[in-house]
């Protein structure tokens, strides 16, 4: 069956109120905190209003909105490319490989590699062996099939998670915390040079998979169907999973394993728009980032001044509302 594609008219609405939405959280989102700022104050750079605001605030909002946007556009792509609605952006065992590389990275004590945070390039590093092992186990020839790729990220992402067991076994009480912490998912103030990096990495890889979400609604019907079509499925197989890697990867390397954004936005916005990824995939990613400020939000004010990692509260507040929207609903949208 193919994919109803959402009228013109329905989606530039969809999008628009998407965009207002994410413009607006952002805009009232470094407001909130433990301590009141003053915009005027912060604006002439008087301190401690303009340190607050600039160079606390504004970077961690910028970072929720960029991550947030990522992992559901990549949740989207995942969703599409294996057909399977469970998929997530760590489905490919991007997220497992790079929480191994940041967990060897704290029980082994690197604390800077080529003058950046060890931790960060740990992370990065591992994310990315697992993609190549994993499209090299799934790989056959010139072939390379959605389930043989849904099979291979599923076992590495088991035996990563193996192996991070043993060394949280193995490590020292103090490195056990930095693990468990790390594991839940926070988001750090980070300078403006690390955000402009991840934005040039996010936007183009982003920007490209609207270009395609034509070809992302033939390859969420089968690979039969895009082949019949003229789109190379193997071809697709592997573009979009490495470009739903990068964002992941990136992310995960930056701010740990969120979960649930990637999960529930996506199933969220089909269930409103229908399965068109022409209206899915911008909807994703705009909704995504105010998904994750709103409860990187919470997390910095629920318990001020101390904070809690955003990984709990996205799955505190996705996972009831993700089942709320699954009993409300009248009829399936995925195809």
């Amino acid at each position: 069956m193919a994919i109803e594609r959402i009228e013109p008219r329905r989606l530039t609405a969809a999008v628009t109120l998407a965009l207002a939405v994410f413009c607006v959280a952002a805009l009232l989102a470094p407001l909130a905190g433990s301590a009141t700022v003053d915009w005027k104050k912060a604006v002439a750079g008087e301190w401690p209003d303009s340190e607050i605001l600039f160079g606390t605030r504004v970077p961690r909002v910028l970072l929720a909105l960029l991550s947030g946007g990522s992992l559901s556009l990549a949740g989207v792509l995942f969703q599409a490319l294996l057909r399977d609605a469970l998929a997530t952006p760590y489905t490919m065992g991007i997220s497992s490989g790079a929480s191994l590389g940041a967990v060897l990275a704290i029980c082994f004590g690197i604390r800077t590699l080529a003058g950046l945070p060890g931790l960060w390039v740990a992370a990065f590093a591992g994310s990315l062996l697992t993609l190549v092992l994993v499209l090299a186990i799934a790989a056959d020839g010139r072939r390379m099939s959605s389930f043989t790729l849904l099979l291979a990220g599923v076992t590495m992402n088991s035996i990563s998670m193996a192996f991070i067991l043993l060394l949280h076994n193995t490590a020292d009480f103090g490195q056990s915390f930095a693990i468990v912490r790390w594991l839940m998912g926070s988001l750090e103030p980070l300078d403006y040079k690390t955000l402009l990096v991840l934005l040039a990495t996010v936007l183009p890889v982003s920007v490209w998979l609207f270009v395609k979400a034509r070809q992302w609604n033939l390859m969420a019907v089968g690979e039969e169907w895009a082949a019949a079509r003229g789109v190379s499925p193997a071809r697709l197989l592997l573009s979009g999973s490495i470009a739903g890697s990068i964002l992941t990867a990136f992310v995960t390397a930056l701010t740990g394993p969120i979960g649930f954004v990637g999960l529930i936005v996506p199933h969220a916005l089909r269930l409103r728009y229908g399965a068109d990824h022409r209206v899915l995939m911008p909807c994703a990613f705009l909704w995504g980032g105010t998904f994750l400020l709103v409860c990187d939000t919470i997390a910095r004010v629920a318990m001020a001044p101390a904070e809690l990692p955003v990984g709990v509260i996205t799955a505190i507040i996705g996972g009831p509302w993700f089942i709320v929207l699954l009993r409300s609903r009248r009829r399936s949208l995925w195809v």
